[in-house]
C-alpha cells in the first residue's frame, strides 16, 4: 500500500474546485487520482476549511490518547484483580 500522497489541506483545496464547479473527472485527470478516492475524500472533507481541519485533527489525537488511557487502566484494573484473587 503507497503512503499518504496528499496532505489534508491538498485535498481540501482539490475539494473547493469541484465545488467551485469543476467536475470530478478533471479533477481527477488533473491530480492523477481515482474517481473513488476523490468520492471517499468529498465524504470525508466535504464543507472543511483548514481551521475546521486542525480541529478534527485535534480532536482525533485527543480521542485516541483518551482511548489508551482507557486501555490502560482496564489492564491495571484486569491485574490487580488477577493478583487479589490468588491464593497466598
Amino acid at each position: 500500500m503507497k503512503g499518504k500522497r496528499y496532505t489534508e489541506e491538498q485535498i481540501i483545496r482539490i475539494m473547493k474546485e469541484i465545488e467551485a464547479g469543476q467536475t470530478v473527472t478533471e479533477v481527477c485527470r488533473k491530480y492523477n487520482v481515482a474517481e473513488g478516492t476523490v468520492y471517499r475524500w468529498r465524504n470525508k472533507y466535504r464543507g472543511m476549511d483548514k481551521t475546521q481541519l486542525r480541529r478534527l485533527k485535534k480532536v482525533e489525537h485527543e480521542n485516541s490518547r483518551l482511548k489508551k488511557i482507557v486501555a490502560q487502566q482496564a489492564l491495571d484494573i484486569d491485574a490487580l484483580k488477577d493478583l487479589l484473587g490468588k491464593e497466598w
